[in-house]
Parts: structure tokens; sequence; C-alpha cells
């Protein structure tokens, strides 16, 4: 099994990585079942693949479980489903010594965690993901949060899980298009600040993606062990550090916003065209070299991801993305920091960009 603990004091956590770790959940949770019982959050489709391993091996262990199983897809994390969820919670008397445990992709553990966060002031939860892009992202770090109709996680709160458990395992049961897009998220960690790893990527990739185990477990590894450290120095994003962890997500999120957080468009497809976006625009400001920002656009091009606004699904003007933009809960005094790049592995925190000029640079990229 690899550990990677994420170093926060006495709050700091383990992110434990083992194919076939969920049949071996009811020792490896055992110390996080308070009172000798987990309230289990997935949705359907994972459910249907997952659920009965984890509460079997829960159940050997003498861990009552009860699930709650929700609709899958963007649209759960919502009010109402958060509502619903948290209701529930307290009909099954959760108390704040207990742990409710997150089975599911990055919408299950962004609204469980946002529901312990939330819930009798704070209770405690366990990320089981079960996507690429939750495996290597999402599930650390405690970013919780819900969407509403002004834009992308713009009500939630930073609570860390108390541990996360990975087993690669459940990624033989996702879509290939969810594999890609998740895998959006790991050429992140090479693009923001260590080109080494964007050649693994680049190397590495298409195998990772058909289901070779070794560079998929070294991906996982390696993406959270940044993110870990990223976290670790700069939790709660107060400096610049944390930030470069949302590289495309500015663009993405417009994106995503404008094909109405739905299926259309994947969260981690809408990061691979906003980092490709980013790198473009970084390209004709003069930061980076366009062969840098051609080799962003050919790699994720090259494993099936989105790079151009045609290829997410979107014909909007600069100016109506823009405009999804002006939502971005990172926008202060007017103005909206954008994460652009001098180079591969040399993303940076941008805070002199007018929004007037990225409408344009999105109006003649289109073109």
């Amino acid at each position: 099994m690899i550990q990677v603990d994420v170093a926060l004091g006495a709050r700091t956590y383990p992110i434990l990585i083992e194919d076939g770790a969920i049949d071996r959940a009811g020792t490896l949770l055992a110390p996080y079942a308070k009172r000798g019982r987990f309230v289990i959050v997935t949705d359907r489709n994972v459910a249907g693949h997952h659920l009965g391993r984890l509460e079997r091996s829960l159940a050997d262990a003498g861990i009552d479980t009860v699930a709650e199983v929700l609709p899958p897809g963007e649209a759960t994390k919502s009010w109402r489903q958060l509502a619903e969820l948290t209701d529930r919670l307290l009909e099954l008397g959760v108390e704040r010594g207990e742990h409710i445990v997150a089975l599911g992709g990055g919408v299950i553990g962004d609204l469980v965690g946002f529901a312990a966060a939330i819930l009798k002031r704070g209770c405690g939860f366990v990320q089981v993901p079960t996507s690429l892009l939750a495996q290597v992202d999402s599930s650390v770090g405690g970013k919780t949060a819900i969407n509403s109709a002004a834009g992308k996680n713009l009500i939630g709160a930073f609570h860390q899980p108390s541990a996360v458990l990975i087993d690669p395992t459940t990624l033989d049961t996702l879509a290939p298009r969810q594999i890609i897009a998740g895998y959006a998220e790991v050429a992140k960690y090479g693009l923001i600040d260590d080109a080494d790893f964007f050649a693994w990527c680049e190397a590495h990739g298409p195998a990772l993606i058909a289901g070779d185990a070794a560079p998929r477990i070294e991906a996982i590894r390696h993406s959270v062990s940044a993110k870990a450290r990223i976290v670790a120095a700069d939790e709660r994003e107060t400096g610049d550090l944390r930030a470069l962890l949302n590289l495309g997500h500015t663009f993405g999120h417009a994106l995503e916003a404008e094909t109405g957080f739905s299926d259309r468009l994947l969260h981690g497809e809408g990061v691979a065209a906003g980092m490709a976006l980013a790198f473009r625009y970084s390209a004709r400001a003069g930061l980076c070299s366009g062969d840098d920002a051609a080799r962003v656009t050919r790699h994720l091009a090259s494993v099936g991801l989105p790079t151009t606004l045609a290829q997410a699904g979107v014909c909007a003007s600069g100016e109506t993305l823009v405009a999804h933009m002006a939502h971005d809960k990172k926008m202060a005094g007017g103005r909206l920091p954008f994460l652009l790049a001098r180079g591969i592995g040399r993303t940076f925190v941008a805070k002199d960009v007018e929004l007037a000029d990225v409408a344009a640079f999105l109006d003649a990229d289109a073109g």
C-alpha cells in the first residue's frame, strides 16, 4: 500500500492507495467508525459497481452501514440535493463525532464534504473516490461545494476529510470518456510546476488511459503527492501557491457554465480546454513560446480531450464567456486573477489581465 500524508498539524490525514483497497475498507476505515457504523453516500452508477463491495468489507469488520443513493451527474451538486441529504443525515441521528463516507466521483465528494462541513457545525467524513478525476485531485485538499445558477462551486467551505481511500481498480468500471476527462487533472500537475512530469505524461498517458495498472498507480501517487505538498503549504488559498491548482479552471468553468453544467461537457474536459486556452493566451501575450502552447494542445488532443471552444461544444462569443467568468469566486476588486504560463511547468498567477482582452482572444481563437 502507498500512503501519502497531507500534513496539516493535528488535522494531518492519510491518503491510502492500493488495488483492492475497498475490499479491505473494514480494516482500513475501522478507526473512523466512531459508533460502529457509517452512513455511505453514493450515486446510482457507483452503487451498482462498488457499494456492495464496501458494505461487505465493513460488515466483515463488524461495522454497520446505512446507504444513501443519489442521482448521478453534475446536477446533484445543488441546493435541493444538499437539503435532502442533510435532512436525511439528521433523521439518521448522525453525530459530530461520526464520519460520513463519500463513495463516488467529484460530485459526490464535493456534496458530501459540504454536507459534513455544515451538519451540526462540522462532522467528519472519509473520501473513497471512484473516478480518476476524484482520485488524482478533488478528493484531496478539503475544497467542498455545490453549484448555483451563477456559477460552479460558488457555495461551499474548506473542510478536510479524515482519510482518503483510493482503490485504482474502480477505474476499470468507468466509461472511457470519464477516464479521459480525469486525465486532464493528471496532466495539470506537470503543467503547473513539473515539466518532467508532463514529459512523463506524454510518454505514459496513452497507456494509463488504456488501463495499464503501473502508470495508473504512478499517476495517482504523483498527483496526490503534489497536491498534498501544495495544500500543506497553502491550505485555504491565501497565497498564490494553491491557486496554481486552478490552471485551466477559469476558462473551463466558463465553458461548463455555457453548457449548463451538464454531461455535454464534463469537468475534466472543460479543464483540458481551459488549459489549452490558457497556454495559447500566454503565447499570444508573449509570456511563453508558441511551441510550448502547441505542445500542450497537441498532447491533450492526442488522448481525446477538447482543446478548442468548438471541440468543447461551445459557440458563444468571448463577451458571453467573460460574463460567466465575472461570477468567479476569485474575483476581487473587479479583477479576476488568471493562471497563465511562462512555459511548461512554469505557471503563475497574473493579476493584471483585462477581461476585454480575454474576450477578444476567445473570439480570435474560435475563428
